[in-house]
């Protein structure tokens, strides 16, 4: 194990909760088991109405732990709760966490030591994707999270060395970052970490993966929640690119889901007119249920071919139809303003 330095400086650990019941209690435990030292550190839990037992679990652990503080959201979403963190936030640097995941215990020591070493404006974790109840569907869920076919990002399929990126996940930033290009754009319901990453970048920061270090990741366990949360990923993909006005603010991978989607039903509609377009259409859908089938006999693991070849599906086309949605959505308001 790395042999660390004692870090003086006092760190601000923030974590938006809503309805955190099943996953809060890992989260908050891997943070207590960190070896940090605790009276340098605060843990702001920004809550945005809960209405399950999240703030009586957090209340418990207040008695014990006074570096836990409650904080509340009233306008529900993430972004708010970050920058409502990040104003009250007290340390010199700021960690930006999921209550949705574990930490290592080495984990807040390792990247603030990072972010000293490479002068790096924020550095992150390699995440580890994992499930809390162990089933055929939640197995395949897993594995097609943590393949690239599935997610594309270089944080959840891994790297072998210390790579300068685009953006990391739940990352320890340098409280100064904030001052010099702002807070979280809070029109973003979703991508807001991505969009303030690249304007970090754009404005001349370093972002670093750092694969040594690593986290736990708690996904989504049914086929149901992934279609919904990756349909809400797609559409609020083209929504950031609307209300940033700029597509610099995400990706190409985020966009080739929205091409396929288009592809195979401009393909299908053009078929009735000319019957080449329909060989077309089941020539990309052709290859495409190949380039799955083929993947999901090499990644299936403590599931089955069905069932893995479904994740993939359901992830690609469920964020495929939310880009999709997003786009007539934008065409909408844009029609609207003329």
């Amino acid at each position: 194990m790395k042999q660390l330095r004692k870090v003086m400086d006092k760190i601000s650990i923030i974590i938006p909760v809503l309805n955190e019941e099943k996953y809060i209690i890992n989260c908050l435990d891997s943070i207590i088991k960190s070896d940090f030292d605790k009276s340098k550190m605060e843990v702001l839990l920004v809550d945005g109405g809960s209405s399950d037992k999240t703030i009586e679990i957090i209340k418990e652990y207040q008695k014990k732990y006074p570096f836990f503080k409650l904080l509340h959201n009233s306008q529900k979403f993430a972004p708010i709760a970050m920058n409502i963190g990040i104003k009250e936030a007290e340390g010199k640097y700021i960690f930006i966490i999921s209550a949705h995941a574990k930490y290592s215990k080495q984990y807040f020591l390792l990247l603030i030591e990072y972010c000293k070493k490479l002068n790096a404006d924020c550095v992150g974790p390699a995440l580890i994707t994992d499930v809390k109840n162990k089933t055929l569907m939640s197995n395949a869920i897993k594995n097609v999270l943590s393949d690239k076919l599935g997610v594309g990002s270089a944080f959840r399929s891994g790297v072998d060395e210390i790579k300068e990126v685009d953006t990391v996940p739940f990352g320890c930033y340098k409280k100064d970052v904030f001052e010099k290009i702002g807070l979280y754009d809070e029109r973003l319901v979703r991508n807001q970490d991505i969009e303030l990453n690249k304007r970090l970048k754009k404005n001349g920061g370093k972002i670093y993966l750092i694969p040594e270090i690593e986290c736990t990741y708690f996904a989504r366990e049914t086929f149901k929640d992934l279609a919904k949360n990756n349909f809400n990923n797609g559409l609020w993909n083209i929504l950031t690119a609307y209300y940033t006005n700029s597509l610099n603010s995400l990706s190409l991978r985020h966009f080739i889901p929205l091409l396929f989607i288009l592809s195979l039903l401009f393909s299908f509609i053009l078929g009735f007119f000319n019957k080449y377009f329909f060989y077309l259409f089941l020539g990309i859908l052709g290859l495409y249920l190949s380039i799955i089938s083929i993947r999901s006999f090499q990644i299936k693991k403590k599931t089955t071919f069905l069932h893995q070849l479904v994740a993939f599906l359901v992830l690609h086309f469920s964020y495929g139809f939310g880009s999709l949605c997003g786009a007539v959505e934008v065409v909408t308001k844009i029609l609207k303003k003329l």
